[in-house]
């Protein structure tokens, strides 16, 4: 029998990048909503509204990747890395409501097209790109599914300034408002279509499914290629939080002696944890002394 736990994993849950990326976006926030005024743009308020919501997002990001970092317990006996998973959903629910809202404001206006003030477009466009690009390439450095759901919503602000920026230089020059609701419906459905994937990736670890990385069958060939191994099943391998991956299994070895002096033993355990609600149990035995790597609770 195994129980293996990867301990060498490098990662622990880095809540720098998006404490960054929270500020970056909460500050140019607040100039967007007095840029948004200034320039009597509703387009820029709009998109100042949105970028509430993310920053509301990446507060929850921070809070739940902190959040994660606490160390196992009796009531979290796995600890409680999956929390940054929680971050990562909230965040793609506010990123589909932020591009319905895309759509909303988008559709009406291919309509009956709106003029807006083009050159404060501009200004508020370069400083949109500027602030949002810090907090990406900042993203870019973390690893955790909730990083990258994050950075999703950067991408979005950094592709919508754009989107603006092309449009303001277009509409300053010639009389064609339709271009920017029409970028807009481009940009909303590119990064719904980001989030579904990533929700995807989400559900597989919330589910329990196995790692993308890992192959059931390649793990069992590797296990019996050694001599002592003659059959290995009921293997489960799966992901705390898209990083940490655990794997219990069964082996089947030659040495009957110890085993079959264990065998009564793990029958008795395996009843008696029944009794307390415990239906599948993966044991494994070690020698007084022996230092088998796991941490145990604290």
């Amino acid at each position: 029998m195994a129980h293996h736990h990867n301990h060498t994993h490098g990662h622990t849950h880095d809540t720098g990048n998006i404490k960054v990326a929270f500020f970056i976006n909460l500050l140019f926030t607040i100039i967007e909503v007095i840029g948004g005024v200034l320039t009597n743009s509703v387009a820029i308020l709009s998109d100042a509204v949105h970028d509430l919501g993310d920053s509301l997002s990446l507060g929850l990001a921070w809070y739940f990747q902190n959040y994660a970092k606490k160390k196992r317990s009796p009531s979290f006996s796995y600890g409680y890395g999956r929390f940054s998973l929680l971050g990562a959903i909230i965040n793609s629910i506010v990123l589909v409501v932020g591009s319905i809202f895309i759509l909303v404001e988008a559709i009406p206006r291919l309509i009956a097209p709106q003029q807006p003030e083009t050159q404060g477009m501009m200004l508020l466009a370069i400083l949109g790109v500027i602030f949002n690009g810090a907090a990406v390439l900042r993203l870019k450095k973390g690893t955790s599914v909730n990083e990258r759901v994050v950075s999703l919503h950067l991408l979005e602000d950094i592709l919508g300034w754009i989107a603006v920026l092309i449009g303001s230089i277009i509409m300053h020059f010639f009389d064609i408002p339709i271009i920017d609701p029409i970028l807009s419906l481009g940009i909303a459905l590119f990064i719904l279509i980001n989030v579904y994937k990533n929700l995807k990736e989400t559900i597989q670890i919330v589910m329990q499914g196995v790692p993308g990385n890992t192959d059931v069958k390649d793990v069992k060939q590797k296990l019996l290629s050694y001599p002592d191994i003659v059959a290995v099943h009921d293997i489960h391998i799966w992901s705390m939080d898209g990083e940490y991956t655990i794997m219990t299994a069964h082996i089947v070895v030659q040495n009957k002696d110890t085993l079959i002096a264990l065998d009564s033993l793990k029958k008795k355990i395996r009843e008696d944890l029944k009794e307390l609600h415990i239906e599948h149990v993966t044991l494994e035995f070690e020698d007084v002394g022996e230092n088998c790597g796991v941490l145990d609770i604290e």
